[in-house]
């Protein structure tokens, strides 16, 4: 198929995205159930540190674009 330009009909496309929204809000249960504590622990480890890079950047960004506190200037 060049260009993959075929045209789903609509009620064929909700009813996929109706399939996928039931079986994505199984996939995190399912995982869980079907690792080891030692994977669990991993999973959420990995998960903690995206998301404190996450916040560190959008803090450094935010710093980054904000105005300069004026600090008075100490005289000798």
């Amino acid at each position: 198929m060049e260009g993959m330009s075929v045209k789903i009909p609509a009620e064929v496309r909700a009813a996929m995205t109706e399939v996928a929204r039931q079986f994505g809000r199984q996939g995190g249960k399912v995982a869980a159930r079907n690792m080891t504590p030692s994977e669990r622990t991993a999973r959420a480890k990995k998960a903690s540190l995206a998301a404190a890079r996450k916040r560190t950047a959008d803090r450094l960004a935010r710093e980054a674009t904000a105005k300069p506190a004026n600090k008075p200037t100490k005289k000798p």
